[in-house]
């Protein structure tokens, strides 16, 4: 009996000397109820009748969104001439309410005391920030964009190899409808050190250009004629702006020729393609009567006097 209490003494001891006890032992040992501690802590900091209300919500925002957009399809229907401005407001109207039902939910979701506040600003918000870094660049992103205007909703635009109308600027990417129908959703953050093309920049019409290659030998006077005519009666042609041919002797092929550019305004970017398409058929169409040809390898008499 002596030597039990001898050797829990001596145990006691042993402990003493690297800072536990017995019960601070036994707490250690305890780890799952550490874990369920903070299951608990983090439960409270859920207000899980505001989740419930943050579902409502989120639905009645989307139906909203759905409701603008298919006002503003209509309107810019009827009123083609403002469909632009249609667009740019009912981007402008999405940013603010992706904003708006965002500061909501998280209202409504999370019980936002100082110790919260806390907690979020320690070691979850570095990982949570870590996380969602690119998320954060491109919405910082998107907001130089709403501010600088490099291109609006509606303008045609080329970028990183793809071309087409910008159909909505969100938070997080910009969307393109390219002209094979394809969309094509682009990161924000890509815009801010890649060079973009713009045709329009906020207006309806767009200069269009389009080439042409003739023979050296030809009547370049006529020719020239021809595709301004070509161009010039058009349904797609918009006449208030003007309407260029340039001249221009180039080499195609290892040989001569002459190129004429023509470099027009479309009514409307959407008819751009249409407006090519015309020109081009009427203008061959008309060269080929003229009997103006295209580049061939000529061969010079030299024994001529």
């Amino acid at each position: 009996m002596t030597t039990s209490k001898h050797n829990r003494r001596w145990v006691a001891r042993g402990l003493g000397a690297v800072g536990l006890t017995l019960p601070t032992l036994a707490t250690a040992q305890g780890v799952p109820q550490v874990e369920s501690e903070s299951i608990r802590q983090f439960a409270n900091l859920i207000r899980w009748g505001g989740v419930f209300t943050s579902v409502f919500v989120v639905a009645g925002v989307w139906f909203l969104l759905r409701l603008v957009h298919g006002v503003v399809e209509r309107l810019g229907s009827q009123f083609v001439e403002r469909r632009l401005a249609f667009q740019k407001a009912e981007t402008f109207f999405q940013f603010f309410v992706y904003v708006g039902t965002f500061a909501t939910v998280s209202f409504l979701s999370l019980r936002l005391d100082d110790k919260v506040l806390a907690l979020i600003g320690g070691t979850a918000a570095v990982s949570f920030g870590f996380a969602i870094k690119d998320v954060i660049a491109s919405f910082v992103a998107g907001i130089l964009i709403m501010v600088d205007r490099p291109f609006q909703v509606g303008d045609r635009v080329e970028f990183g190899g793809q071309y087409g109308d910008i159909t909505a600027i969100g938070l997080r990417s910009v969307r393109m409808q390219t002209l094979d129908d394809n969309t094509v959703t682009i990161p924000n953050n890509k815009f801010i050190n890649d060079i973009t093309s713009c045709g329009n920049y906020g207006a309806l019409d767009m200069q269009v250009t389009m080439d042409f290659y003739v023979g050296l030998d030809q009547d370049i006077a006529r020719a020239r004629d021809i595709l301004h005519d070509a161009a010039l009666s058009s349904r797609y042609i918009h006449l208030p702006k003007p309407i260029d041919v340039q001249v221009k002797q180039v080499i195609t092929e290892n040989y001569l020729g002459v190129r004429l550019r023509v470099k027009a305004y479309v009514l409307d970017t959407r008819f751009e393609k249409a407006f090519e398409t015309d020109v081009y058929v009427r203008a061959m169409k008309a060269l080929r009567k003229r009997k103006i040809g295209p580049p061939a390898l000529l061969h010079r008499d030299t024994n001529a006097s």
